[in-house]
């Protein structure tokens, strides 16, 4: 009686087995026709073989999954070659779906068989399929690219990527890392860009950056990426490593200075600054910088009076370098006024406040000017206010107020 239920056991199994394999020839037969309900079918009797104990480990059944995309595929690629409208979101999210497949395939066919040889059955097809629709993962990139479908565009060029580098294609045509390789490589990581993910954006500009094409955008996205990230160690690396690079690009030299004059390192960015005016001496905006450096971080106020009239030397109505000179001015007025109130004696008083008011005076023009060309600006108006308060300028107090309430 035993031997009878085992007979009949291994029996059921060897009938499941067999089933679940014709299941899969037949999924491979139905792929070769041209019908969408033939893919479907197809689909549907290779995913029940995929799921299936007895074939799950069968190399066969994942080589027929990823020919079923691929016939798909060349379907619709074919109606492209005869000048037909082929239907382009089921040509690509077929082109999409093999590659896994054929990853998967490739590496049960390198298994020894029961012999403890290796005799692959599929790895030459696979091979030849992957060589063939290669070109068209980047086609499938650039189709989701115009499409604004980031998350797309990047999975296609990725695994244009990934086939380049299969250890499958080493020493072949496929495996080369041209321009059209690097140009794919670019790309990917601007896609990655639009994904608001700075760590996959990261890791592909990362990756990008080690290749001729577009390296000067590439350490620039990398730069955002990484401020993004708040990871400011790696980004004042690549700003230096991108300096060192491309040394006549002004990002990555005035990133650099606004770095460590944020971080608090005012000297190094006076030596940065100086290196950039060394470049180009005639850049009003980087003696306005300096001017700030001087001003905000040293508290050397002659230094920074110094450097923004220079700025306006050269750029005379550089409207934050006017502001800022006026600034120093009525700063120092406000403090030498508030000095002489502090003051019992009334000649010494008067002495203090009449230097308040030079200097309430010299700031004058420059927040007039300013106001001049920026009228909508309220921090100059509020400027000019405590002027003419301060030196009893009742008309000029009285307008500008009524400015300020419109």
């Amino acid at each position: 009686m035993k031997r009878l239920l085992l007979t009949v056991a291994l029996c059921v199994a060897a009938s499941a087995s067999f089933a679940q394999k014709k299941a899969v020839k037949e999924a491979q037969g139905l792929a070769k026709g041209d019908k969408a309900e033939d893919f479907t079918e197809a689909r549907a009797l290779i995913k029940g073989a995929l799921e299936n104990p007895e074939t799950k480990d069968d190399a066969q059944a994942w080589y027929v999954a990823g020919f079923i995309e691929d016939q798909q595929f060349s379907s619709e690629r074919t109606k492209q070659i005869l000048g037909q409208q082929p239907n382009e979101p089921v040509m690509y999210d077929a082109l999409i779906s093999i590659l896994p497949y054929f990853k998967k395939a490739y590496e049960l066919d390198q298994l020894p068989n029961e012999k403890g040889k290796v005799k692959p059955k599929y790895t030459k097809d696979i091979k030849s399929i992957l060589s063939a629709d290669h070109v068209y993962y980047f086609n499938g990139g650039a189709y989701y690219f115009d499409q604004k479908d980031y998350k797309k565009s990047y999975d296609f060029f990725n695994q244009y990527i990934e086939i380049t580098e299969l250890p499958m294609f080493e020493g072949t045509q496929t495996a080369e890392k041209d321009s059209t390789f690097m140009t794919v490589q670019f790309y990917a990581a601007v896609a990655a860009t639009q994904l608001g993910d700075s760590p996959t954006a990261i890791a592909a500009l990362e990756r990008a950056k080690n290749t001729d094409f577009r390296q000067n955008d590439v350490y620039q996205y990398l730069c955002y990426e990484y401020q993004q990230a708040k990871d400011t160690v790696n980004f004042e690396k690549t700003l230096e490593e991108g300096m060192a690079k491309f040394p006549n690009e002004e990002y990555y030299l005035m990133n650099l200075i606004n770095n460590y004059i944020y971080s608090g390192r005012n000297e190094k960015a006076l030596e940065y600054l100086n290196t950039a005016i060394a470049k180009d001496p005639n850049n009003s905006q980087l003696y306005h910088v300096m001017g700030m450096v001087y001003e905000t971080g040293l508290k050397d106020y002659d230094k920074a009076e110094e450097a923004f009239k220079k700025a306006l030397d050269l750029k005379p109505d550089a409207v934050e370098s006017l502001s800022s000179l006026g600034r120093i001015y009525y700063n120092q007025g406000v403090n030498k006024q508030g000095e002489a109130n502090m003051i019992n004696d009334s000649k010494k008083y008067q002495e203090e406040l009449a230097v308040a008011k030079d200097l309430f005076k010299k700031a004058l023009p420059f927040f007039q000017k300013a106001h001049e060309l920026k009228p909508d600006e309220s921090d100059y108006m509020i400027a000019l206010r405590g002027i003419y308060y301060n030196l009893n300028m009742g008309p000029e107090l009285e307008a500008i107020e009524a400015e300020m309430n419109k």
